[in-house]
């Protein structure tokens, strides 16, 4: 899977993901840090990726509807530091058919993970 990494995710991250088997670039990487979720949103679309983000503004599933991009991945953990982080992803990564996300919103808390997929 192609997957980007929003700024609110640690570029150290992109490692871990990597290991998994996946494509990972970041916003950094990229050079848009700190530019309007519009220009990020339009980076991951266009290069085909699913984007991995905290930021609560791609949560809007009407804005965000499944199965009109190429995935979402809601962080959203109490702790939300680098090794919470590190910690969550590399368990979601290590046990969960990431593929199937394609197309879908998916929140991921501490304890849960919510899919939504595009309607058929």
């Amino acid at each position: 899977m192609k997957i980007k990494l929003d700024e609110n995710i640690p570029s150290s991250l992109k490692d871990v993901i990597a290991h998994h088997g996946h494509d990972v670039d970041t916003v950094i990487s990229e050079g848009i840090a700190g530019k309007d979720d519009d220009v990020v949103w339009r980076y991951a679309t266009e290069s085909g990726r699913f984007l991995i983000t905290q930021d609560l503004d791609f949560s809007d599933i009407r804005r965000f509807a499944p199965g009109s991009h190429h995935g979402i991945l809601l962080v959203r953990l109490r702790d939300p530091g680098i090794r919470a982080l590190r910690a969550r992803l590399e368990d979601l990564f290590r046990t969960e058919d990431v593929d199937d996300w394609a197309a879908c919103v998916v929140v991921a808390t501490d304890t849960k993970l919510r899919i939504r997929r595009p309607l058929q």
